[in-house]
């Protein structure tokens, strides 16, 4: 039996308009006790150039500053879960987080865009609850779209 792994709190205050949620920290990520700890993992170099912010080379404190101050939001889908690896395909027994909760953490909130298509399920739950929402492609290092492919989407989707 795997054991039970606990994802971590969202990073999120009022400011938030947007929250871009993936499926599940990595093991580098659960072990940094950081959201996107993977060095390989695209996360920050996307923001930093999206938001013109030196995010990659900034400490996990001041990203999440900056990620206020930019009014983003970061959380997963899933609170807990087993998982042999980092591979999405490889989540199960997963509880996912209390999304209701959102409304009274970050009022202003009105978008909702998934990192990848694991998160992406979620589209449904999401947009029930009143939100605008958009699948973005990964940036996780398993997913090989070029950078300036997935810079792209993830440009219109967050600056539109």
């Amino acid at each position: 039996m795997t054991e039970i792994l606990r994802g971590f709190p969202p990073i999120v205050d009022e400011r938030a308009r947007i929250l871009i949620l993936g499926s599940f920290p990595s093991e580098a990520s659960l072990a940094a006790g950081q959201y996107y700890a993977h060095r390989q993992n695209q996360f920050w170099r996307v923001l930093a150039a999206l938001l013109e912010v030196p995010l990659v080379a900034m400490g996990y404190a001041e990203r999440q500053v900056a990620l206020h101050q930019a009014g983003i939001a970061i959380w997963d889908v899933y609170a807990s879960c087993e998982r042999a690896g980092s591979l999405d395909s490889a989540i199960h027994n997963t509880q996912i987080n209390d999304f209701a909760h959102l409304r009274k953490l970050a009022p202003q909130l009105h978008r909702v865009c998934f990192n990848g298509q694991t998160a992406g399920r979620f589209v449904r739950t999401m947009t029930g609850l009143g939100y605008e929402t958009c699948v973005l492609p990964s940036t996780s290092p398993a997913y090989t779209l070029a950078f300036e492919k997935k810079l792209a989407v993830w440009r219109e989707a967050l600056l539109a």
